[in-house]
């Protein structure tokens, strides 16, 4: 039983055993073919997406070689075209050179003429100069000169009377022409004209006011003359102050900062320093806008912004009594009229004219005539040169240049001679007020200086840490001998320096 057991176990395990092989060997057949068609349907791709390169390819190919037949086909017709206008250009040149040539020809031809001419001429001449020497037994040369003295002779009172003829009328021509273009300048530029006075009107809608401005023992009075370089006259006008200084800009700065007093209410030396800086940096930008509106109502357009607002700054200058922008704007009017009429460059003369006086917005300033001084500042803002040469001529200190300079120069006396336009006794007044200045500040140690109550009173201001309370003294001496050796004037000049010393500190 045993044995039986045994035997059918291991048939079992056998039979197992080949019943497996034969499932593995039909799985891994099976797997095969899977593999196999697998592979196969990848090579078919494969030689398909192959086939379609292989006809992209193709058709990229032939692309490519129709755009090289189109480009060969473009560049045999550039060349034919090329070829056509070398053609073109030989057969002109041919042609030119023939018209050359025989217009060479004709003028040999003419020389030939001409030679033969000019031979005749010469042998008529000889001809002629024998027969004058054998008539009245002269040489050549003795009887030309006798002919040509003998015809100045008969001649010479006829030139000399058409000479003169000519002369006149041509005078009465110009004169006539000139006054003509004048009167018309000036008709189409009609301006009044009102000399500027040396003391400004400041009104007040309270009385009481001027006991506020003028301060405790008349502390903010003296802060504000001391400040602005101006004098303030408070009793002569009812509700008003009169500004008084020959300087306009002084004059405008201290209108402005008892404006800002006023309105603000607290008047005090504090208060009152600042508000003289506030207005002198308002006036400084007021200057700018100044020159930017009289450039644009003359229609110039292309000055640098520094020229303009030295223009603005002649606002505020006088030459004579007249208001030197007012001047310089009337004139650029004139000018750019007169150059019309006579056909010159309107702008440069209307420009030449503006600027001609641009100099004295600096003169106080740095040494120098103000022709001078306008020359350098034109030339270091690239004005045009021409400009320049219109503009220094105006005094007479450079040659004119060029016709535009004798309108700058007629313009400034048209404007100069007006009725009413310049007063000579007011400039003279002016500058003597800054001869005055003058002679303190070129003391060492003087910080500024202003000539007050119409030139009767000087007041310095010195640098505390350079001029001592004794050396202050001495200076006021020394001021009045120098004024009295080179200034003429009627009565007498305070001299008053002043040397205040400040001590600020700041809490933190």
């Amino acid at each position: 039983m045993d044995t039986t057991t045994a035997l059918a176990t291991v048939a079992a395990l056998l039979i197992g055993a080949g019943v497996g092989y034969l499932a593995r060997r039909y799985w891994a057949a099976n797997r095969l073919g899977d593999v196999e068609e697998r592979v196969k349907k990848e090579l078919a791709e494969a030689e398909t997406k192959a086939k379609e390169i292989v006809i992209e390819a193709k058709d990229k190919a032939a692309s490519i070689l129709v755009d090289l037949k189109n480009e060969d086909k473009d560049r045999r017709k550039e060349l034919e075209a090329s070829e056509a206008r070398l053609l073109r250009k030989e057969e002109a040149l041919d042609k030119r050179s023939n018209d050359l040539t025989a217009e060479e020809g004709k003028l040999r031809t003419r020389e030939e003429k001409v030679r033969t001419a000019e031979e005749g001429i010469t042998a008529k001449e000889s001809e002629a100069e024998a027969r004058i020497a054998k008539i009245g037994g002269l040489s050549p040369e003795a009887a030309r000169e006798e002919i040509m003295r003998r015809v100045k002779e008969d001649r010479a009172q006829d030139l000399a009377g058409l000479v003169q003829k000519i002369d006149r009328e041509n005078r009465e021509e110009v004169e006539k022409k000139a006054s003509e273009i004048i009167t018309t300048s000036l008709q189409r530029y009609a301006r009044s004209h009102v000399a500027d006075i040396t003391t400004t009107l400041f009104p007040l809608h309270d009385e009481e006011l001027k006991g506020k401005i003028i301060g405790r023992e008349g502390r903010n009075i003296r802060a504000l003359e001391r400040a602005t370089g101006v004098e303030f006259i408070i009793d002569e006008a009812p509700e008003a102050i009169i500004i008084s200084s020959f300087d306009p800009f002084r004059r405008e700065v201290a209108r402005l900062a008892l404006e800002r007093l006023v309105k603000d209410g607290r008047i005090q030396p504090a208060k009152i320093e600042e508000a003289v800086e506030e207005a002198k940096e308002t006036l400084v930008k007021r200057t700018q806008e100044i020159g930017e509106q009289a450039a644009q109502d003359l229609g110039v357009f292309d000055l640098p912004k520094e020229i303009l607002q030295m223009v603005g700054r002649l606002h505020f200058r006088t030459s004579f009594g007249q208001n030197v922008l007012t001047h310089s704007v009337e004139m650029a009017y004139i000018a750019e009229m007169m150059a019309r009429e006579l056909g010159l460059n309107a702008e440069v003369a209307k420009k030449g004219a503006l600027l001609h006086d641009i100099g004295k917005a600096i003169d106080h300033e740095v040494e120098g005539t103000h022709v001078d001084l306008g020359m350098k500042l034109l030339k270091k803002y690239n004005i045009d040169e021409r400009v320049v040469e219109a503009m220094q001529s105006h005094h007479d200190d450079y040659p004119y240049a060029r016709p535009e300079a004798y309108v700058v120069t007629a313009a400034d006396v048209l404007s100069a001679a007006r009725p009413g336009a310049r007063r000579g006794t007011l400039e003279n007044y002016v500058k003597r007020l800054a001869d005055l200045e003058k002679i303190a500040m070129d003391f060492p140690g003087v910080k500024s200086a202003y000539a007050i109550s119409a030139g009767r009173e000087l007041r310095v201001f010195v640098v505390p840490e350079k001029v001592d309370d004794f050396r202050a003294l001495e200076m006021a001496r020394e001021i009045a001998n120098k004024i009295q050796s080179e200034l003429k004037y009627p009565g007498e000049i305070k001299v008053n320096v002043i040397r205040e010393m400040r001590a600020v500190e700041y809490a933190r």
